[in-house]
């Protein structure tokens, strides 16, 4: 009797445990309440979670991220890593709250919801609810227009503090928050990523930036800075503002201001700044990542925050889905054995990438059909088509040793070779810039939306070993 009695007793303990791990309030979490909810949710999913710190604010306060996959130690073939930063500017946090609320319902819904457990299994997701802890710590709630609290605690604007493709390094010492996330990005092939933000009602896509040749009323008429990849930008800009409550509807938050298009905008054709982090992991890490403007009020007040989670609940679950789209694909030798640091490239998309140590790629592209253009030090380069349909094609490379006189690959930019080629340290002392020139003026017209088909189920998809059929969503070459 006193052993059931026990038993009873314990059982209670870890099911009060689950529900107090799980009940993440609606309110402003201060760093220590925060870094206890990240603790918490660790301890009670050590199996699907991973707490780490990419390094310390100016204050010292921990930048902490969670990683959430299933197995989260082990890091299968072609698993790609996708993240979410928010809170970069201390006076909006409303990104940083919906952060903690992404946990909890990511946790709490593995098993039971579909969507959730094939991202979990298939995805390796990793979230920062903060990567401003200090400037947080100095912002007023209520404070809808305000600028205390937006830079760090040496006041500076992390977002005008990352290396700039148009413009060079930031005249700025580099803060510690964006060395930290530097560093962050070179060790981790990251494929998709959010930036979260406050202030308005939009998704906004790179390049934030203009080149110091464009046309003189280029700032006047609002014209798009375009990447090569413009059409992969909208796209997920859309998938974001279409699953969102109203941003589809493209109202502005202050009067007189033009609308947004689908609640969507080339960063640059709205204002353009230098040092964006959005387009420092497009060009320096291969990285598609588009910033999330969700809140008028920079700093709403705590009790309008389960209406905020409402309305982007289902786009910031549907956002992660993205990362399963486009080509990806291992670069083998004859004896397949993979190749590092070799160069793709989708032709007339100018920013290559590199492999991993493993030999793995990811491209997120729209369906259509591509040529790949790869490239190694010792090997033929080689060019081979593929046809991208919905979901992912896979398209495995051999290359064979070399033939030839070999000529090293060139890109546009810096590619991805695990850090950047050219680091800001290195420009800043050299007095050097890389800096970006105008391409053929454009001015395209809005194409009308296609339909976004969510979700996408688990359909067992191995990354340990390659299928031996192709998946649905999953077309397998080579």
């Amino acid at each position: 009797m006193s052993s059931a009695i026990a038993t009873l007793f314990l059982s209670s303990l870890v099911l009060f445990s689950v529900v107090s791990a799980l009940e993440v309030d609606f309110t402003y979490h201060r760093f220590p309440q925060m870094t206890n909810v990240l603790r918490q949710l660790n301890r009670e999913y050590p199996e699907m979670t991973k707490l780490y710190s990419v390094g310390k604010s100016v204050q010292g306060r921990d930048l902490w991220v969670m990683l959430v996959t299933r197995d989260p130690d082990d890091e299968p073939l072609l698993k790609p890593n996708i993240k979410y930063i928010a809170n970069m500017h201390g006076n909006e946090p409303v990104g940083r709250e919906l952060m903690l609320h992404l946990l909890q319902h990511l946790l709490s819904n593995y098993g039971s919801d579909s969507y959730v457990t094939w991202l979990l299994d298939n995805t390796r997701i990793h979230i920062m609810p903060s990567m401003n802890p200090d400037g947080f710590e100095v912002a007023q709630e209520g404070e809808c227009s305000g600028v205390q609290g937006r830079g760090n605690a040496n006041n500076v604007d992390l977002n005008r503090n990352f290396p700039d493709y148009f413009a060079g390094p930031s005249k700025a010492p580099t803060q510690p928050e964006t060395r930290a996330v530097m560093d962050w990005i070179k060790k981790t092939q990251f494929v998709l990523s959010g930036n979260f933000h406050g202030g308005a009602l939009v998704a906004s896509y790179p390049f934030d930036n203009i080149p110091a040749n464009s046309p003189r009323n280029f700032r006047i008429v609002g014209s798009p800075s375009q990447t090569p990849d413009d059409d992969v930008f909208r796209h997920l800009a859309e998938v974001y503002s279409f699953n969102h409550k109203n941003m589809y509807v493209g109202v502005t938050c202050r009067d007189g201001s033009p609308p947004f298009p689908n609640g969507t905008t080339n960063g640059a054709a709205w204002y353009s700044l230098i040092g964006g982090m959005q387009d420092y992991n497009y060009v320096w890490a291969s990285c598609m990542e588009i910033t999330l403007e969700i809140s008028c009020c920079k700093y709403p007040r705590h009790h309008l925050l389960p209406q905020f989670w409402t309305d982007n609940k289902n786009a910031i679950l549907q956002y992660l889905g993205e990362v399963h789209r486009g080509v990806w694909g291992q670069v083998k030798d004859s004896n397949n054995n993979p190749i590092s640091n070799a160069t793709v490239k989708v032709m007339g998309r100018d920013f290559g990438f590199k492999t991993t140590d493993r030999g793995e790629y990811w491209r997120v592209l729209r369906p259509g059909t591509y040529t790949l253009q790869v490239e190694a030090r010792g090997y033929d380069s080689l060019e081979i088509p593929v046809k991208v349909t919905k979901g992912v094609t896979i398209q495995n490379i051999t290359l064979n040793p070399q033939t030839g006189t070999y000529h090293e690959p060139h890109n546009e930019q810096p590619a991805y070779q695990g850090y950047p080629s050219i680091s800001p340290s290195q420009q800043e002392n050299s007095g050097t810039s890389l800096r970006g020139l105008w391409p053929t003026y454009r001015n395209l017209l809005k194409q009308p939306k296609e339909a976004v088909i969510f979700p996408r189920l688990s359909y067992g998809v191995n990354y340990r070993q390659q299928p031996s059929h192709p998946l649905l969503n999953y077309n397998i070459h080579g």
